[in-house]
């Protein structure tokens, strides 16, 4: 299985916290999770963070059985209208930067 994340590194807009949450919960979740080819879509919204370490309000994960199924979603409209409401959501309520990540997970349970 393969995770693609997208990291947002800055901070919310003063006051902006719980609009924020629920303009990504209500406008770009349901987007997410018609990318084709998925196994599920976690979003995680910052809480609290070590003294000095960067700030990430939102971390998006998006797991995949392989890599064509990432390349397909990554190719498809959804991801392209989630880009459009991305790009309106980040206008209105972050400062910051998004990037993306792909890793292999390996799990170990106890």
């Amino acid at each position: 299985m393969i995770t693609r994340f997208a990291v947002f590194e800055g901070h919310l807009k003063p006051g902006t916290t719980e609009a924020f949450r629920a303009a990504v919960t209500a406008q770009l979740v349901p987007l997410w999770r018609k990318f084709p080819g998925n196994n599920d879509v976690r979003v995680s919204f910052g809480c609290e963070r070590d003294e000095g370490a960067p700030e990430f309000p939102l971390l998006l994960a998006i797991s995949y059985p392989d890599r064509a199924a990432l390349d397909q979603a990554l190719t498809s409209p959804f991801r392209a209208q989630s880009r459009d409401v991305t790009a309106q959501i980040v206008a209105q309520y972050f400062e910051g930067r998004i990037h993306h990540h792909v890793t292999e997970a390996q799990e170990y349970k106890g």
